[in-house]
């Protein structure tokens, strides 16, 4: 789950409260991979395994991530139960994002260079990365699904969407959806007038489709591209020396592989993907997981083990270390659903901090998290100014006390309000309703209900 920063000076009962409460969301057929007992090579078998592939049906998770992914979680492609209506979705997504890396990487760098050019470049800049990146990757995520340029509207629509599930999914703020339905009647509208020029799925009806695009790329897309470019660059402003060696050598392809396979590694975008087994899996001789277990995949564990120092961020160790024979699944395993950004990704964040790094010098004493509820301050200082001018050294101050407060008032806030959604969820029931409904053959909607308060 999404929690905060622990300092030594936010009550560690607050953290150890907020753990607990998400944990029992799981219930007691929940087992967490890699664990004290089975290490990473039970994690890599049992999550490459046929049966670990149920998605949403029996999990206490769901209900809470299909309230927080609301409107059309049902249909959200990482949400879909394996089968033929899975298929028809996901090969949709991958017509959609398969241009050439030609176009990919021109049109991501088009997309964060609009951004850029908003920014003064007189004078350090003080900016959340997080906030900063996400209207470029909207217009970029537009322009995918759309084959032309991102109107001012419809970033804005996508925007406010994206932000609110992102902010509720770290609970450090509510649900708003009648900010999420603004962007689906626009999509409904667009895609009533045959606007889209792809084959949207067959096997979704005209609404589920809407919700389908809103869900995949405006949601998924947008949130994680931004997230990704967020901690690449907080990263750089943490390790002045990584950041100076890309900025002397922006072409350098290997070498800025090498540090986005650092990122991913420390600080993977997915805390926990869970799967409910659908029929039974060894974990060792002696211990089967029964069918209906819920499986839960850490990623941040197993982005951990069979390194040295793990904890150090060093993109130099992947120069004698392939990702392939490492520790490293930053878009899941390839039998397993895995993320149909794979390869777009790479392409458009190596064309981002390109972008940025040949404009700006990064620096931030902000703390680095893998879920950055904090949005990432960080010092844009323009090439050319003074590295450490007086403003620099006021504004790095600022910023170490700002986040060092904000700990405090954000643990407790994501507290009281992650606790809330819980309990909303919980009463809801977005996902055990809809199978409810599916298994005594009734009709299967999320009802407008789950879209409501919160």
């Amino acid at each position: 789950m999404s929690g905060g920063t622990e300092t030594w000076w936010l009550p560690r009962a607050v953290v150890a409260l907020r753990v607990r409460i998400f944990e029992k969301v799981n219930g007691d057929r929940a087992v967490t991979l890699p664990n004290a007992t089975h290490g990473p090579e039970v994690f890599e078998r049992v999550y490459a395994h046929p049966a670990a592939n149920g998605r949403s049906e029996g999990a206490g998770l769901s209900d809470l991530f299909w309230y927080w992914l609301a409107p059309g979680p049902e249909v959200h492609q990482e949400h879909l139960e394996p089968g033929e209506r899975y298929e028809d979705v996901a090969a949709t997504t991958r017509r959609i994002v398969a241009g050439s890396s030609e176009e990919l990487t021109a049109a991501a760098a088009r997309a964060v260079a609009g951004v850029l050019d908003t920014l003064p470049d007189d004078r350090v800049g003080l900016v959340r990365l997080r906030d900063l990146v996400m209207p470029a990757w909207a217009e970029f995520a537009y322009e995918l699904v759309f084959r032309e340029p991102c109107p001012p509207r419809a970033r804005e629509l996508i925007v406010a969407h994206a932000d609110d599930v992102v902010t509720a999914l770290k609970c450090t703020g509510l649900r708003h959806p009648r900010r999420r339905a603004r962007l689906t009647e626009y999509l409904r509208e667009r895609v009533a007038a045959g606007d889209v020029p792809y084959r949207l799925p067959a096997s979704l009806s005209p609404a589920e489709q809407v919700h389908y695009l809103q869900g995949t790329f405006f949601n998924t897309a947008v949130v994680q591209l931004s997230e990704a470019t967020a901690h690449v660059l907080l990263a750089l402003a943490h390790h002045p020396r990584v950041q100076g060696r890309l900025a002397a050598a922006p072409e350098d392809d290997r070498y800025l592989t090498h540090v986005l396979d650092e990122t991913m590694r420390r600080y993977p975008l997915f805390g926990i993907a869970h799967r409910v087994t659908t029929g039974e899996i060894p974990l060792d001789d002696e211990t089967v997981l029964p069918a209906d277990t819920v499986v839960c995949f850490s990623y941040p564990d197993y982005h951990a083990t069979g390194y040295d120092r793990p904890d150090v961020f060093d993109p130099d160790r992947w120069t004698a270390l392939a990702a392939r024979d490492a520790h490293h699944i930053p878009y899941g395993v390839a039998r397993n659903r895995p993320c149909p950004a794979w390869r777009l990704s790479p392409l458009v964040l190596r064309a981002a901090v390109r972008e940025v790094l040949g404009r700006f010098r990064l620096d931030s004493t902000a703390s680095h998290t893998r879920s950055i509820p904090h949005r990432a301050p960080c010092l844009l200082i323009p090439h050319g100014l003074p590295p450490a001018s007086r403003r620099v050294r006021a504004l790095r101050t600022f910023v170490r006390l700002r986040d060092g407060v904000e700990d405090v008032t954000r643990g407790v806030r994501q507290l009281v309000l992650g606790t809330v959604m819980v309990l909303h969820a919980r009463r809801l029931r977005p996902a055990g309703r809809y199978f409810d409904e599916r298994r005594t053959g009734g009709c299967p909607v999320v009802h407008a209900a789950e879209g409501g308060r919160g």
